[in-house]
């Protein structure tokens, strides 16, 4: 039974992700902000991060000095 309540554990590959944990949503790495399942479009295969726009992904990445 999905939680609404409750984020999503998900496992991010390429073109799509998993469920291993149902959920209604799935938290931004970069800015805490609740993604919905089916508004996420961006996230990183290796990092298993979820963001909420390209421009997250790009804060994310110079969060963790990946930029130059």
């Amino acid at each position: 039974m999905m939680d609404a309540s409750a984020p999503a554990k998900l496992h991010f590959e390429h073109g799509h992700f998993r469920i291993l944990w149902p959920g209604a949503f799935v938290i931004c790495a970069a800015t805490g902000a609740q993604i919905q399942l089916e508004d996420l479009r961006y996230w990183s295969v290796d990092r298993q991060e979820a963001y909420a726009s390209p421009e997250a992904a790009l804060m994310r990445a110079a969060q963790l000095g990946l930029t130059p």
